[in-house]
């Protein structure tokens, strides 16, 4: 009668947790963002746990039928392809059902890609804003210019395809010359950390074609 919340590797599976191993080897079922991605993990270490498909086309439609099986007795894990379920992933409606029913919820602690991405960026990391993926259309000039009056460090996630954008976006509405950081890819082979102001970072992505997923940390103003 519990559900846990159990990050994955984001990249390097050496990154995966010894409970987090045992949690998913000891529950009833295993609630997966992709089943053929988290397949690949599960028989790394050998874990048999069945698995349910849960993402975020499915889980309004779903995730009341769980909340009833756990209610009659079983144990759940939800994970995501990478890093902590409820980050930019599936997780909050669930979680938040659970909690409703009065029913027991644990997180465990484990990968997530923005803690790396901001405390190797050099910039200050004592307080800090994480806005995760900007709106592609609706809302987003309204956010970009609501986040100009931020005085602390912001974290953003981006994909390869939108880099470009967002960082003539930043340009815009923060200023060539905003310190910035940019990491992509990490803790895989090609990690890498790109450190300046948006004006440099502009003229480096587009001299290297931007691949990977990538984390931006933007300085205070």
């Amino acid at each position: 009668m519990k559900l846990y919340l159990v990050p994955t590797p984001i990249g390097n599976l050496g990154d995966m947790t010894y409970r987090a191993v045992e949690i998913l080897q000891q529950v009833d079922l295993i609630l997966a963002e992709d089943t053929r991605t988290s397949g690949k993990l599960l028989n790394h270490y050998q874990i048999k746990t069945p698995m349910l498909s849960y993402h975020m086309h499915n889980e309004h439609k779903i995730a009341d039928s769980i909340v009833k099986r756990i209610a009659a007795g079983e144990t759940m894990a939800l994970i995501t392809d990478a890093g902590s379920p409820g980050i930019s992933d599936p997780g909050f409606l669930l979680a938040r059902k659970v909690i409703a029913a009065n029913l027991e919820i644990e997180s465990l602690p484990g990968a997530t890609a923005f803690v790396p991405a901001l405390t190797s960026s050099g910039l200050p990391s004592d307080k800090f804003v994480f806005e995760g993926f900007l709106p592609v259309k609706k809302g987003r000039q309204t956010r970009l210019k609501l986040l100009a009056e931020e005085t602390r460090t912001i974290v953003f996630y981006e994909s390869p395809h939108k880099l470009m954008k967002t960082l003539t976006d930043f340009q815009t509405h923060y200023g060539a010359d905003r310190q910035i950081s940019i990491s992509r890819e990490i803790t895989k082979m090609f990690e890498e950390h790109y450190r300046g102001t948006v004006a440099e970072a502009i003229a480096y992505f587009t001299e290297k074609k931007p691949k990977g997923e990538f984390v931006i940390v933007l300085g205070a103003k």
